[in-house]
């Protein structure tokens, strides 16, 4: 995927919100469904959808149709850019505490 000057602000305006730096987190530990999500998160399937569709646009996430759910997950192979800035969110982020609490949940929604 070629990096424009457009894509690269959408790329930053997608990660500019907390909530959407909060499913890339979550999406870090693999595919989720969107309920799955809702719950962790506590909020609403529209608000999240929504957020979802926000990185989807800018290439930050990919999704898949099950039924009548859609998971999401991290791109298989992110290039430039979007690769560089997915590690910084797994390696730098992981320490806010509203991320580490956001993990703790998904471990209690999955067991």
């Amino acid at each position: 995927m070629t990096t424009t000057c457009a894509s690269t602000v959408l790329i930053f305006r997608a990660l500019a919100d907390e909530t959407r730096l909060r499913l890339l987190n979550l999406l870090l530990e693999g595919e989720l469904c969107v309920c799955e999500l809702c719950e962790v998160l506590e909020l609403p399937q529209p608000n999240v959808s929504r957020h979802l569709a926000y990185l989807l646009q800018a290439g930050l996430v990919t999704e898949r149709r099950v039924g009548r759910w859609k998971h999401y997950a991290l791109p298989q192979a992110p290039v430039g850019l979007r690769r560089t800035l997915l590690t910084c969110v797994r390696r730098c982020l992981r320490d806010i505490d509203v991320l580490a609490e956001d993990l703790e949940r998904l471990g209690e929604v999955q067991a």
